[in-house]
């Protein structure tokens, strides 16, 4: 279970990139992020934005309310 959830559904690029931006600056270091994301763009989007920032992409996967990943903040 994450300890934040941001649900960038029905969201297209670039919002559920800002969205998950804007919830990791209130996590601390370790603290993980589960986002939703219906776009297409964030299966590539994400994983990036995540390794540019030095945080780890700890779990990607489809599910049929959408894509979701668990990011832990560095």
């Amino acid at each position: 279970m994450a300890d934040k959830v941001v649900d960038a559904r029905g969201l297209q690029c670039p919002m559920p990139v800002i969205k998950t931006s804007q919830a990791m600056k209130a996590l601390q270091s370790g603290q993980t992020l589960e986002v939703i994301a219906t776009d297409r763009g964030a299966l590539s989007d994400i994983p990036a934005w995540a390794s540019d920032m030095g945080h780890a992409l700890k779990e990607q996967y489809d599910e049929a309310d959408g894509f979701h990943f668990v990011l832990e903040k560095s």
